[in-house]
């Protein structure tokens, strides 16, 4: 059962006789994970992306990667806070609070923020319009995620970030649409560090320093259990604002702008889910994807020209059942390059290539996940148990950013328990 704390606000206003109500809520999870092999993962080891390639030792007798681990966390357990506010004519207020102890690691268990918005709502009897200012998922994520176990919630096949947004959305009868302008904040972009040190890194300046705030526009159709979009979202950041120029460090103006049709499409009922979302996706490591961008030249003032990678990435979950809950995810993703030629630094000998996980991950050809699980729910405990197998393709890296020959599959098992008590 939700616990319920109603405390009344003063307002000038003629609505000052509403209340403010605020309801709280959350769960206590513990997840019990076992994988097989050395993996990318964050958030304490709980949020499990790919499998490492192999690292050989020495002699190339050993791969170091191979090996296995087990852990029991309870990081993500959340606590959150629903807030109705007062009435304004027709148009109705609302807020989120919502955060858990996910942190930076297992040694900085600290409090993370998740949701923090106001949300106002005007409804008629043929349309409804909406305007959100705050942290809340992002549009490509939304709530309208796989029903898997894992912490991951189908990352990297499904975009998985919450962000800072303006966003606004209106519904005619079934037909409607989503704007958003977004900034960063938790989840990043990657890009070099400086000039004379183009190490891979994450941060937020490279969205900022562009002015140009992220645009997400979707189209959306809503009628009983179907439920669709087909939207597009725009991004430019600035990788570096200076570089090295004969000995002397000179402003640059540089950009690299991406551009990411998306699919998804959903039926719910009570018993039965499917979805659905494909991607054609372009320098989506801000939404826990492993594809970013590269260098394709060098100007004579020191600027770079740069080219976003692409990939494509799609993800079906077919989930049925009541207290016994039977799940399945299969996820895809194709790495396709940056469609031209990358610029190869003659002093390294190697690309620019920024991406999530860095370089460990440029030579990426595909990965696939297949993920059963089974879940019994009571209304406040949640029992469940998940297999993820999860195939990352590796090659050899071309100078366009594809990976396509000599491929060498490397497999993680992972075995996922969850004990979950809602409050």
């Amino acid at each position: 059962m939700a616990a319920m704390l109603s405390v009344s606000l003063p307002f000038v206003q003629a609505q000052d006789t509403n209340k403010v109500s605020v309801k709280l809520y959350g769960f206590v999870r513990n997840y019990l994970t076992f994988d097989s092999r050395k993996t990318y993962t964050v958030v304490g080891g709980e949020y499990n992306m790919i499998p490492f390639d192999e690292k050989w030792n020495e002699d190339h007798s050993e791969d170091l990667n191979a090996v296995s681990s087990m852990q029991l966390q309870a990081l993500t357990s959340r606590f959150g806070l629903n807030i109705t506010g007062p009435s304004f004519g027709q148009v109705k207020s609302s807020g989120k609070l919502e955060g858990d102890f996910g942190g930076f690691g297992t040694n900085n268990m600290v409090l993370r923020l998740r949701l923090a918005y106001l949300k106002l709502r005007a409804e008629q009897s043929v349309w409804n319009a909406e305007l959100l200012v705050g942290q809340d998922w992002h549009p490509l994520s939304g709530d309208i995620m796989p029903e898997v176990l894992g912490m991951a919630a189908g990352a990297p096949f499904r975009p998985h970030s919450r962000t800072p947004q303006v966003r606004a959305s209106m519904y005619l009868g079934s037909f409607g649409y989503t704007a958003a302008l977004l900034w960063q904040l938790q989840y990043m972009n990657n890009g070099p560090k400086s000039a004379s040190d183009p190490t891979s890194t994450n941060s937020i300046d490279f969205a900022n320093n562009s002015l140009i705030p992220e645009v997400f526009l979707g189209f959306n159709f809503k009628q009983g259990p179907w439920y669709a979009q087909i939207g597009v979202d725009i991004q430019s950041l600035r990788p570096r604002t200076h570089a090295l120029v004969g000995g002397v460090t000179k402003k640059v103006n540089e950009t690299v702008s991406s551009f990411t049709p998306t699919l998804y499409a959903q039926y719910v009922t009570k018993d039965l889910s499917v979805k659905f979302r494909a991607l054609l996706a372009q320098n989506t490591s801000h939404l826990n994807q492993l594809v970013g961008y590269g260098v394709t030249s060098v100007n004579s003032d020191g600027s770079w020209n740069y080219a976003p990678l692409r990939a494509a990435i799609g993800y079906i979950n077919i989930a049925f059942g009541s207290k016994v809950r039977y799940n399945l995810f299969l996820g895809y993703m194709q790495n396709l390059g940056a469609g031209e030629d990358l610029w190869l630094d003659p002093a390294t000998n190697s690309y620019h290539i920024y991406m999530k996980g860095g370089e460990e991950f440029t030579h990426l050809h595909s990965v696939v996940r297949l993920a059963p699980s089974v879940s019994y729910n009571l209304e406040s405990f949640n029992f469940g148990i998940e297999y993820e197998a999860t195939a990352a393709y590796y090659g050899n890296l071309a100078s366009d950013g594809t990976a396509n020959a000599n491929l060498n599959g490397i497999f993680n098992h992972r075995l996922c328990a969850l004990v979950k008590y809602n409050f």
